[in-house]
């Protein structure tokens, strides 16, 4: 919640969201537990629910516990749709999967985050797993830093001065300086790694995705364990990730790709 409220802040929508959230979050709960959850008393949380329930986004299940109903799931899968990357990219990622039996991911920048809006999972047991509209840090992802290192100054600038620098693992980059000496590199190859930036034992490599303004709009990549991700393994992969990026791009309507 913002410290100064503006003057169009509805504070009971702000409580109401934060219902959703919790149940997103945590699964089905009581009245009473989303009060203490949140900090609400037990008649202002019941009048939320019960709201959140008139208008369909929660039900009570056999427990009487509630739970968030399917039209939460509608809306995300129309926001989905939205974005036609996701038909134009399948059939690349497809053929990523078959060719390197790894994990394969989309995702779009989103402020300090890198969304994940879609993937192909491993068949191996031992896998990353991110979860469709999951979040990660993006200065700490492959996925995210093949976006930044193409964004134009003034965004990148924002960026960088709003990023929580704090690592998530000694090997995550842990200042603006830091940084920039990436995404240089990352402009000269035309690719992004991540090597245990965001959790240690996972390795991934990234290319962006250009609209028609030559705006990096998405990004695609290939992750997975660092004992299958050898560095020359990695550089097969980002060979082909290259021309599916340039594809892609094209897709979009990039001029001169």
């Amino acid at each position: 919640m913002p410290d100064e409220k503006k003057y169009y802040y509805i504070t009971s929508l702000d409580k109401g969201l934060r219902v959703l959230e919790l149940l997103a979050e945590h699964g089905s709960m009581s009245v009473s537990q989303i009060g203490a959850a949140l900090g609400y008393n037990r008649a202002g949380a019941h009048r939320f629910v019960s709201t959140l329930k008139d208008l369909g986004y929660v039900h009570q299940n056999e427990d009487s516990k509630y739970e968030l109903s399917f039209k939460i799931l509608e809306l995300s899968t129309k926001l989905a749709r939205r974005f036609e990357i996701r038909k134009s990219a399948s059939s690349h990622m497809r053929r990523l999967s078959v060719a390197f039996h790894e994990t394969i991911n989309l995702g779009f920048l989103d402020q300090q985050d890198v969304v994940h809006l879609d993937k192909i999972d491993s068949l191996e047991l031992l896998r990353p797993d991110p979860e469709i509209g999951s979040r990660a840090p993006a200065h700490l992802t492959a996925l995210g830093k093949a976006i930044l290192a193409f964004l134009p100054s003034d965004e990148l600038e924002h960026f960088l001065q709003n990023v929580n620098w704090a690592p998530q693992t000694p090997k995550g980059c842990s200042s603006p300086e830091a940084f920039q000496e990436q995404y240089q590199r990352i402009q000269e190859l035309g690719y992004a790694m991540d090597d245990e930036e965001l959790c240690l034992g996972l390795r991934c490599v990234a290319v962006p995705i250009f609209d028609h303004r030559h705006y990096p709009r998405y990004a695609i990549s290939i992750s997975g364990p660092t004992l299958r991700m050898s560095s020359q393994r990695m550089e097969k992969m980002s060979a082909e990730l290259l021309k599916v990026g340039k594809s892609l791009s094209h897709s979009l309507g990039q001029v001169g790709c």
